[in-house]
């Protein structure tokens, strides 16, 4: 059942992850922890409609791994940026020092708050999803948003 499930549906499961994890190259892993999850399951026979089934299954896999990510790999992403070469020297400097005043700030938040703002701002998610995703109230969504934007508000109008 595993196998034909992901001969079937494994290009649209990548598709699926694709618009959901920042990081293309974990989507295989993503993928594998899918399936491996689904043959856990001891009695197949009892799931009604597995198609749902293996996308409501990547859908948590990738909160969980977007949560176990987002904070930690500002830096890795800031690094990544592609280098502006033919930009002159000194706004690249200019923006290299706004990116790590930027990364510098996102760390002093809390985990959650971290993720709420970079779960809406960079990832695109609307305050309905960010609450979704990370499990809580769409209040408190906002108000962690809310906190995030003054902190980093404050923090960057005091280097600037």
């Amino acid at each position: 059942m595993v196998e034909g499930l992901a001969a079937r549906h494994g290009e649209r499961l990548r598709r699926f992850l694709h618009g959901r994890v920042r990081n293309t190259a974990d989507i295989p892993d993503i993928i594998q922890e899918v399936f491996l999850r689904l043959l856990r399951v001891p009695n197949h026979e009892t799931i009604r409609v597995p198609e749902a089934y293996i996308f409501t299954i990547a859908r948590h896999v990738a909160q969980q791994h977007t949560l176990q990510s987002s904070p930690e790999r500002t830096s890795v992403e800031l690094a990544e940026l592609p280098a502006m070469s033919d930009a002159d020297p000194a706004l690249q400097v200019g923006a290299e020092q706004c990116l790590n005043e930027l990364d510098i700030a996102l760390r002093q938040l809390s985990r959650k708050i971290q993720a709420t703002f970079l779960l809406h701002r960079r990832d695109g998610l609307s305050i309905d999803e960010v609450s979704a995703k990370l499990g809580i109230t769409r209040p408190m969504a906002k108000k962690y948003l809310v906190k995030a934007l003054v902190h980093l508000r404050k923090r960057l109008s005091d280097t600037a």
